[in-house]
């Protein structure tokens, strides 16, 4: 099938492969995610084949079993466990004349799995989240929903999505970095960064890897005491490291969806402190499931405000399909924005398909809707 020709025959309904786990070490909540979105995917509408990444990389078949892909009993889900035979291996097309995938098992004979439309990719992280998947599909000449490879990786790399802000003007907070090469050949010297960066916005200061998500990594420093440690755990997730300041007011957070006419800003969330927890952290939001309050007690004004500079974010990070931006509400009235998200969390509970539901987009709807997007964009440079 040329990619430039329909994408579906009118005999059959759309397939959509949803794509999830992956080598990150946010696996399990991409899991959860691709549970929540095979729910809710109008089968009368669509055909879905669930593909999942084993945290070694390969592209397995799964089985379609939304229970099995939650969290119980405070236990993660893997692909693993939901892999329906041992060593086979789904292969996308390489060809963008053809969007056959092919299931391959050692000493067998390869099976065609029939072709795949568009790709729902609910990967988290790196190696799916941060422009590599993305990469895969357009050169596989595969519609999938969400942001292309550039938005992509600047949404993944928190030192450039910064730059990017700051290029477009929109306010970010105090922020420093330390690269790989830094930390490794001079420790002092990149040490001493930190330090200065405190002594000049003072303690605490937040130690995060600069290229991860669901807040994993990240470590609340109050001193140097903390400081070894937590630039340990941060490297442990990414060798570059990021140092933010803390920003005191509230967490504020807007849904960006893109509609046929444009992007649109969802009804804010906000997000209280966790009593519980130093800062809203991983166990926080999934172990504790720490909820968010919808809509944000905000003024029209602050909420007219941060919703334009959610769609000003969109737009400044070459983004499509959806975006959930997270903003701090600075106790001077100011709004800071702390980062996007091109692809995230996605289970009914989270809080952008929250912040949807309120706006009067359901979740099914909500699916749909980026389904439809993605089937809409040509693949390639856009």
């Amino acid at each position: 099938m040329s990619s430039q020709s329909s994408p579906q025959s009118p005999q059959r309904k759309p397939r959509v492969a949803v794509v999830f786990g992956g080598r990150s070490s946010e696996h399990a909540i991409s899991v959860v995610t691709a549970g929540a979105v095979l729910r809710a995917i109008d089968r009368t509408k669509y055909e879905v084949l669930p593909i999942g990444i084993t945290t070694d990389g390969r592209w397995a078949l799964t089985a379609d079993d939304p229970e099995r892909m939650a969290i119980a009993d405070r236990r993660l889900p893997s692909v693993e466990q939901l892999t329906e035979s041992g060593e086979g291996t789904v292969l996308l097309p390489v060809d963008a004349a053809s969007r056959e995938v092919v299931y391959t098992e050692p000493g067998a004979v390869p099976k065609a799995l029939g072709e795949v439309d568009v790709v729902f990719p609910v990967l988290h992280g790196p190696y799916g989240e941060d422009g590599t998947i993305q990469g895969l599909l357009e050169l596989s000449g595969v519609p999938y929903v969400g942001a292309g490879v550039l938005a992509s990786a600047v949404g993944m790399d928190k030192e450039y999505m910064k730059r990017v802000f700051i290029s477009f003007g929109l306010p970010v907070g105090p922020y420093e970095v330390i690269r790989p090469r830094e930390w490794e050949q001079n420790p002092s010297a990149a040490r001493k960064k930190i330090v200065d960066f405190a002594a000049d916005h003072g303690w605490p200061v937040f130690i995060k890897p600069a290229r991860a998500g669901s807040s994993m990594g990240i470590t609340k420093v109050d001193g140097l005491a903390d400081l070894e440690e937590a630039v340990a755990e941060a490297r442990r997730h990414d060798p570059k490291i990021l140092v933010e300041s803390l920003l005191r007011g509230r967490e504020i957070e807007c849904g960006v969806l893109e509609f046929e006419d444009g992007p649109r800003a969802s009804t804010p969330a906000e997000i209280p402190p966790v009593t519980a927890h130093d800062f809203y952290d991983f166990e926080a939001k999934y172990i504790d499931s720490a909820t968010g309050i919808v809509p944000a007690p905000l003024t029209a004004e602050q909420t007219a405000r941060v919703q334009e500079l959610a769609v000003r974010a969109f737009d400044a990070a070459s983004c499509e399909g959806l975006v959930r931006a997270d903003f701090f509400l600075l106790e001077s009235g100011e709004f800071v924005i702390n980062e996007i998200n091109t692809m995230p969390g996605f289970t009914p509970i989270s809080m952008y398909p929250r912040m949807w539901q309120e706006s009067g987009v359901g979740y099914p709807e909500l699916v749909d809707r980026l389904i439809q997007a993605a089937l809409r964009r040509p693949v390639g440079l856009r």
